[in-house]
């Protein structure tokens, strides 16, 4: 049997790809720089469901949630497998406000949680300094999620790859995919070099770079763009010592147990472009210093400017393509470590029987030419 080729080893290329050779499946990815070392390097490994509920998104919601609930068996393999620990924190998530409108804001939030049942508390600003005391002392109100947790995402994506090559499965960085070659008995891709690599079926996990490969038609190109986002990473320095995540009007904070705060994120439509300004990161720091005011004094780590791949309706593209052999992982947006996870296990169920689950079926990668085609019927 051909290996099934990945295209794309981020979190989610290199996690299908482990629960593929797991499960038996002979996995190859093809990973055009340094494996994990892209779109998921640069997440700040947020797990929250609940705190990021859009009004309209409900479908995603659902998915988001579930992918929740597998989180912690997934760690669990992850970390058997790879024999290293991938952070994964518990403690909750405060959405604060800092004042009157955001304030009101984040009541409107909280009330559309509950109409949800969503396990949420509103909190006044003293109550959220009890549970978190690096918040600042002037807070008007919080909402305390205590179901939204988080991961070391850095870590998870060294554990994976580990994980994935001691389950048998073959990595190749530095390899480039130029192209898909769609076909119903015998898929490939073709490398930047012309190296023609042949394949049981191509399963493309290439993020923001998914609409770049050739090989597609028009009715097939994944409709994926960029949206930059800038953040910055802190170094924790005693007593400075905050536990939870913090999610303000203008940014958030993630802390890990190695030290790192991360702080983001900015959402800017410019195209391919991870230019770090002065603008983005005044910013950031100005947002979230009025939250959390003891980072002032921290020593600045790192800054960097990622690209998340959105859809066109912001939600993931999971499953068959109409491009014969080929299926789709990509296009998960601000979730794609949250939706790890649900994403690996239902992409590898779909590979090995063709059976497309009731979790993909809403994010199906033909949606958007099946809506064209229903209004051109009209």
């Amino acid at each position: 049997m051909d290996d099934v080729v990945i295209v794309g080893g981020g979190t989610i290329g290199l996690s299908i790809g482990f629960e593929l050779v797991r499960r038996g499946v002979p996995a190859t990815i093809l990973e055009r720089g340094r494996a994990g070392r892209g779109t998921s390097w640069q997440a700040a490994g947020m797990l929250a469901p609940d705190a990021e509920i859009g009004f309209e998104e409900l479908e995603l919601y659902k998915l988001n949630r579930e992918s929740l609930r597998r989180w912690p068996d997934f760690a669990n393999r992850v970390e058997e497998a790879s024999g290293m620990k991938v952070d994964y924190r518990d403690e909750g998530t405060l959405i604060v406000a800092d004042d009157r409108d955001s304030a009101e804001a984040i009541r409107r939030l909280f009330e559309f949680q509950k109409e949800q049942g969503l396990e949420v508390e509103w909190v006044t600003g003293d109550e959220a300094r009890d549970i978190e005391p690096f918040v600042a002392p002037r807070l008007s109100a919080a909402i305390y999620s205590k179901s939204d947790h988080q991961v070391d995402n850095r870590r998870l994506l060294k554990a994976l790859q580990v994980a994935f090559e001691a389950e048998g499965g073959t990595l190749h960085e530095e390899s480039p995919v130029a192209a898909v070659v769609p076909d119903a008995k015998q898929p490939a891709v073709k490398t930047a070099d012309g190296t023609r690599v042949e394949a049981a079926q191509i399963v493309v996990a290439a993020g923001v770079w998914s609409r770049e490969l050739e090989g597609w038609t028009p009715d097939t190109q994944p409709p994926v763009r960029p949206v930059k986002g800038q953040m910055i990473q802190l170094q924790r320095k005693r007593p400075f010592d905050l536990q939870h995540v913090i999610r303000g009007p203008d940014a958030y904070l993630a802390p890990k147990s190695n030290g790192r705060v991360v702080v983001g994120a900015t959402s800017e439509e410019m195209g391919f472009d991870t230019t770090v300004t002065a603008g983005g990161l005044y910013d950031l720091l100005e947002g979230a210093w009025k939250v959390v005011p003891g980072i002032y004094d921290l020593p600045v780590d790192e800054t960097w400017a990622g690209l998340r791949p959105a859809s066109r309706d912001h939600a993931p593209l999971l499953g068959k393509t109409a491009a014969p052999g080929v299926t789709m992982a990509t296009g998960h947006y601000r979730h794609g470590i949250l939706l790890t996870p649900v994403t690996a296990e239902e992409i590898a169920n779909l590979v090995q029987t063709g059976e497309t689950s009731s979790w993909l079926e809403p994010f199906s990668p033909t949606r958007f030419s099946d809506a064209h085609s229903s209004r051109s019927l009209a």
